[in-house]
């Protein structure tokens, strides 16, 4: 039995500590919350509900970039139970709020076992032994639940409450805490780290009357419970508003002190969540693979309101809203798979999802970049939030379409992050562009004004689409035809200079966590055009098949981001994840099909190493729940779903208003990975995709797939649209 099957075991085993409330069927016994936990998956791991505030878990020490998450599955040491983590970044922050039992007051940190742990969602559990003390850790939107089960040996127990403590680059920048009675503690953590100005305030109320011992400042307390004959129940409320926001919330979610219903209820939420795609296969570990994909794109946009409707917004003030806020938005990841697989399975948070979006324009003149508690990070390139409001707007989750492109264009207008280069030179040079990363800046751009110039046609705005359409086609003009490769250009629009030796595999600083063979292909909006650079269907082909083949050394500075490789092509970050579908572009959707079930089968497993990159908040998780199914959106919006190789026996997805779509695959096997043709709702469907309006409709798609090459998508007339094509209608969704 190898480590991962133990693990397996010992996890099922343990799981003797958590009652089971199974309903019909449940799908949360599927999940593994320790894949991704090891390697470079950087995911959370702890108790949280579907798009919790609260995510409360174990935290390690931070021992470099593996532990973004605060924990990392190669470790032994905990320093607590802390309420907020980040899942799957690459970079650390959170970690607020961290309790944790010792043995004294001296006490700052803890050993444990895995095989001491249990993990399932909506619950997390450790058994310590100095001090003795069973741990056991549940949670609601925003109020975390611990239990503490002390050992026969113990006849106190003492905790230490650490407001200082965070995770990554979290540095507190002020705290307080006060017993406010003898079974109640509040106070606030004020930090900056990636979230330059995050709050959070608390309000933590135990089963019994404790005392504090011993204090350092106003950071950290020890506090004691004499009567360790009974567990000791903690409940912690957060809020980014206020102490009485936090005490609101308390009693809002969580009046009573029933542990075991509590998790019940939690394990329920994800149970309905998880359901609404079920999945008929005789792979068991795939199976493990899809519902944890699934279960871990609901860990963010996390709720960023508190139950009265406030929450702290992007001007540092406090707002009222009548929907629900969301923070935690890595758009730069997410936009690709992540908010397109959220339109179909959550049709009812995406007007939440809009609302957020136009709310933060208008509090900080622009759309989300990298939104985080609040603040905007600015972390990575482009423009990510045009992506994802267009993609609503055009599927038909905006009512107010107008706010909408307001706030696009002005994001796309704005004078900053290499802007007024790309307006006065039509892309951005690297001689003006200190930052750099000019290729991958002005892909990025490029990608954004379509969907721009998409919305701005859809509103009857002519000469706005005329215009940010022709500045999507900005990616022509970093188009090195000699070379084959996108390439920076200078002021004078020259390429760079041959004395400056070019290497398409080295990564080099005109391109964000990549090399010129990956970013060849970061024209999803226009593959149509980019197909016409290299002169045709066979000479774009003969390049892509080159791609998964060309092998050499990335440099010594490479990014660890860039991971997960067959050839050039890197799975393990995110502007590689729709490559394999460009094939379908070409008209051989069959040259993808063997190369998108060896990523299925070799990026992922049921390991802790289970990811081949960082799960970068769902991005990667949604990749693999989407072509499981055997579907893909390649362009950024408009709801087109790229028909790939299908996983799965039949997958059912709940697109609600009580209707579901079904992918049906006949003769299925490994070697039966080729598309040999497929029936929409009965009718011969030769086309290579399906859109969005016909997959909310609810129906049946069948597949019929076999061991050889097929011609099934192979027609002109049968391949995906791109998103700028001439005549194309936009059909949008009408609920």
């Amino acid at each position: 039995m190898n480590k991962s099957r133990k693990l397996l075991s010992a996890i099922i085993a343990l799981m003797a500590f958590v009652p089971v409330f199974a309903a019909d069927v449940s799908y949360t016994q599927y999940v593994n919350p320790l894949i991704g936990t090891g390697g470079h998956g950087h995911v959370f791991l702890g108790a949280n509900v579907p798009f919790g505030f609260v995510q409360l878990g174990p935290t390690q020490p931070t021992r470099g970039w593996d532990w973004c998450s605060g924990y990392h599955y190669s470790d032994s040491v905990l320093v607590g139970f802390s309420h907020q983590h980040l899942s799957g970044t690459g970079i650390g922050d959170l970690g607020d709020i961290t309790m944790l039992p010792v043995k004294d007051a001296t006490q700052n940190h803890v050993i444990f076992t895995h095989q001491a742990e249990t993990a399932v969602p909506g619950y997390y559990s450790v058994k310590l032994k100095e001090p003795n003390v069973m741990v056991e850790l549940t949670a609601t939107q925003r109020v975390g639940m611990h239990r503490y089960t002390f050992g026969g040996n113990e006849n106190r127990g003492l905790f230490r409450l650490d407001l200082k403590r965070g995770v990554g680059w979290d540095n507190l920048v002020e705290s307080k805490f006060t017993l406010e009675k003898p079974t109640m503690i509040t106070g606030y953590r004020l930090s900056s780290g990636w979230a330059k100005r995050q709050q959070v305030f608390f309000a933590a109320e135990f089963s019994r009357p404790v005392t504090v011992v011993s204090t350092e400042g106003d950071s950290i307390a020890v506090i004691a419970v004499d009567d360790v004959s009974q567990p000791l129940l903690v409940k912690v409320a957060l809020s980014p508003v206020s102490i009485a926001n936090a005490k609101e919330n308390l009693l809002a979610e969580l009046p009573g002190w029933d542990f075991v219903q509590t998790y019940k209820k939690a394990d329920e939420a994800w149970n309905d969540e998880l359901a609404k795609i079920l999945i008929e296969t005789n792979d068991d570990e795939a199976r493990r693979v899809f519902y944890t994909a699934l279960f871990h794109t609901m860990t963010a946009p996390s709720v960023f309101c508190d139950v009265n409707g406030e929450y702290y917004g992007s001007d540092g003030k406090t707002h009222h809203a009548d929907f629900t806020n969301y923070t935690t938005l890595s758009l730069w990841d997410t936009y690709r798979a992540a908010h397109p697989l959220m339109t179909l399975i959550h049709p009812e948070r995406q007007h939440d999802i809009a609302s957020t979006f136009i709310n933060i324009y208008r509090q900080q003149g622009k759309l989300p970049v990298w939104h985080l508690m609040g603040n905007e990070t600015d972390c990575m390139v482009g423009n990510p939030g045009i992506p994802v409001l267009a993609d609503l707007v055009i599927k038909g989750y905006v009512d107010d379409k107008e706010a909408a492109y307001e706030a696009m264009k002005a994001s796309a207008m704005a004078d900053e992050r290499g802007l007024a280069l790309l307006k006065e030179y039509g892309y951005l040079p690297y001689d003006k562009e200190p930052a750099n990363e000019t290729v991958a800046k002005g892909l990025e751009y490029a990608l954004a004004d379509a969907c721009v110039a998409k919305v701005a046609q859809l509103l009857g705005k002519q000469q706005d689409a005329k215009y940010f359409s022709q500045r999507s086609q900005l990616y022509r003009r970093l188009f090195d035809k000699e070379r084959q490769f996108m390439r920076a250009l200078d002021s004078k629009g020259q390429f760079r200079p041959l004395s400056e030796p070019f290497d398409p595999i080295r990564q080099h600083s005109d391109y964000t966590e990549g090399n010129a063979w990956q970013y060849i292909w970061l024209v999803p909006h226009d593959v149509k055009g980019l197909i016409g650079l290299f002169g045709g269907d066979k000479p774009f082909v003969e390049k892509l098949d080159s791609l998964f083949i060309v092998e050499g050394d990335l440099g010594e500075n490479a990014a660890p981001d860039i991971s997960g490789l067959i050839g050039q092509y890197a799975h393990g970050n995110e502007p590689s994840h729709h490559v394999i579908y460009l094939y379908n572009y070409a008209g051989m959707p069959w040259k993808g099909a063997p190369l998108l079930r060896k990523t299925m089968k070799e990026m992922y497993s049921d390991n802790p190493d289970g990811l081949s990159g960082n799960e970068d908040v769902g991005q990667m998780s949604a990749w693999y729940v989407l072509s499981s199914i055997g579907l893909y959106q390649v362009e950024p919006a408009g709801g087109v779903y790229v028909i790939g190789s299908p996983l799965f026996d039949n997958a059912t997805i709940e697109v609600g208003g009580g209707r579901t779509f079904t992918v049906t695959t006949h003769n299925n096997s490994p070697e039966n990975c080729y598309v040999q043709s497929v029936r929409l709702n009965g009718k011969p469907y030769a086309y290579s995709y399906i859109t969005f309006a016909d997959i909310m409709k609810g129906g049946v798609m069948e597949v019929t797939m076999g061991p050889q090459p097929s011609k099934w998508g192979t027609a002109t007339g049968n391949r995906p649209p791109s998103l700028l094509d001439k005549g194309r209608k936009i059909r949008t969704y009408q609920r």
